[in-house]
């Protein structure tokens, strides 16, 4: 089936962990042009029950952001497509409404969790079975953590990009990449795992069924269908896990480069073309994730540009405010620390007191530790722009290691893209020629998968075509992408 896109918009939708960001695709002169319509900040909240999203708040943000795209593209809008970060969930009631704000990955519950399931499932059958990661903040301890706290265990749930494409008027599915970030998809296949839902006491009949990248399913309904507009448009379900549109954005061919997505997490890998769970890749905790095209992500979780973060929310709460550029010029000019942060300490990924975090860390190490006052606020986060870029380095000796691959290029994409610091120190740290790619790379790539799904350029066990897919992100280069004034992604 061939849809005409040369005349009418496509939309993405980004949810962040940070913010959430609505753009729109139209056609100037034959030529894409993207623009971020609508941005607004997203963060946990802290309630009774734990770390959770205010999930009806982030729907209603991406509600304003698809009406005004609504008004803007007068030319009506093809089809709507919603991806952002994995493993969190929404539980569903009988009526498929939501039963509660859905957990943050970050909320501590799944430490005990993920132990007492290893318990049951020891962590290389588990890898044997996934060829996924063993990260506490995976679905399959998240699910474990809500049977253990004995929540309804009849309830359905859904992925939040693809609750999000629900609520709009899609059929409850799962899209495969972001399925297979739960750690419950069988390794190289698009099938659940029934062997961890039984070891574990998870209602296989309850998994939303999962369906290939790029799928269209349904149209959008509700309020939204009496625009003008959104009267025909189509809902698609492109990469669901932003990492994988991401990734489907880099408009690289051969077989010598490999990349980091750089946001709040950092994924560090490359692209195959079938799993790899080697010894050393278990070992290693790498992942291989679904790509775009039946492609794997094999790649490694590294904590983001998130540590910084929380560093500046904690010196503005003191009264220290420090403009990322004003702290990036101020880096540059300051000599390599003379030692480095764990930046995967399980400590550093949790939420809070992160300067108390770092310098307990640096305090067993020996080394002296950073006070509160503004003239260390540079220090310390120079100390933190040379441990990622040294992670970095890390894990991509790892990845030439056991994929046997000679890299040569790196592309980061995602808001990291535009650190410049962090660009030339990684250039430094890996020897890499790195390459610098849109700092929406999640959009271009949300985007790309929609224009194939709607061109018909479909395989039926994989989706979308690899190859369509990247014909499709050269067009979208990031020159196709208008950022409003005062836009920042670093």
């Amino acid at each position: 089936m061939r849809f005409s896109t040369q005349k009418t918009a496509l939309v993405a939708v980004d949810l962040g962990a940070q913010s959430c960001r609505v753009s729109l695709l139209r056609w100037k002169h034959g030529n894409p042009r993207i623009e971020l319509v609508h941005r607004f900040p997203n963060a946990p909240v802290a309630t009774r029950a734990g770390l959770c999203w205010d999930i009806e708040r982030i729907f209603e943000g991406i509600k304003t952001g698809l009406r005004l795209c609504g008004e803007i593209a007068t030319e009506g809008i093809a089809a709507v497509g919603v991806d952002g970060w994995a493993v969190d969930y929404v539980r569903l009631g009988k009526d498929g409404q939501p039963l509660a704000n859905p957990f943050c990955y970050r909320d501590e519950r799944t430490l005990k969790a993920q132990k007492e399931l290893h318990q049951i499932l020891p962590p290389d059958k588990l890898y044997s079975l996934t060829g996924i990661q063993l990260l506490n903040l995976n679905t399959l301890y998240q699910l474990f953590a809500d049977r253990q706290a004995g929540l309804d265990p009849g309830t359905c749930w859904l992925n939040l990009p693809e609750y999000i494409t629900h609520r709009l008027g899609g059929r409850p599915v799962a899209e495969y990449t972001n399925a297979t970030h739960t750690q419950l998809v069988a390794l190289g296949s698009h099938e659940w795992c029934g062997e961890i839902f039984w070891a574990a006491g998870l209602d296989l009949a309850l998994a939303p069924t999962i369906v290939p990248t790029g799928s269209i399913v349904a149209a959008v309904r509700g309020d939204l269908a009496e625009l003008p507009a959104f009267r025909e448009t189509h809902l698609i379900l492109p990469a669901c896990h932003d990492t994988a549109s991401a990734i489907a954005a880099i408009p690289a061919s051969g077989d010598d480069w490999a990349f980091v997505s750089s946001g709040t997490w950092s994924l560090v890998g490359t692209v195959l073309s079938t799993p790899c769970v080697t010894e050393d890749a278990r070992k290693m905790n790498f992942t291989n994730l679904g790509g775009a095209g039946g492609t794997i992500c094999f790649l490694k979780n590294v904590n983001g540009m998130w540590l910084l973060q929380q560093c500046i929310q904690e010196w503005e709460q003191r009264g220290h405010f420090w403009p990322l550029t004003s702290l990036l010029q101020e880096c540059a000019a300051l000599p390599a620390p003379v030692y480095l942060l764990n930046i995967d300490d399980p400590e550093l990924m949790l939420p809070g007191d992160m300067l108390g975090k770092i310098n307990r860390q640096l305090s067993r190490a020996g080394n002296p530790s950073f006070s509160a006052e503004s003239s260390d606020i540079p220090l310390i986060a120079n100390l933190i722009f040379h441990s990622l870029a040294a992670r970095y380095a890390d894990v991509l000796g790892s990845v030439a290691q056991i994929t046997q691959k000679k890299l040569k290029r790196l592309f980061i994409v995602g808001g990291g893209s535009r650190n410049a610091l962090l660009n030339r120190l990684t250039a430094q740290f890996t020897g890499l020629d790195v390459i610098p790619g849109s700092a929406e790379s999640s959009t271009i790539g949300n985007l790309a998968i929609q224009q194939a799904a709607l061109q018909g350029e479909w395989n039926e066990t994989t989706g979308v075509t690899a190859s369509t897919v990247a014909k499709y992100s050269e067009m979208m280069s990031p020159d196709s992408v208008d950022l409003p004034v005062g836009h920042d992604s670093s």
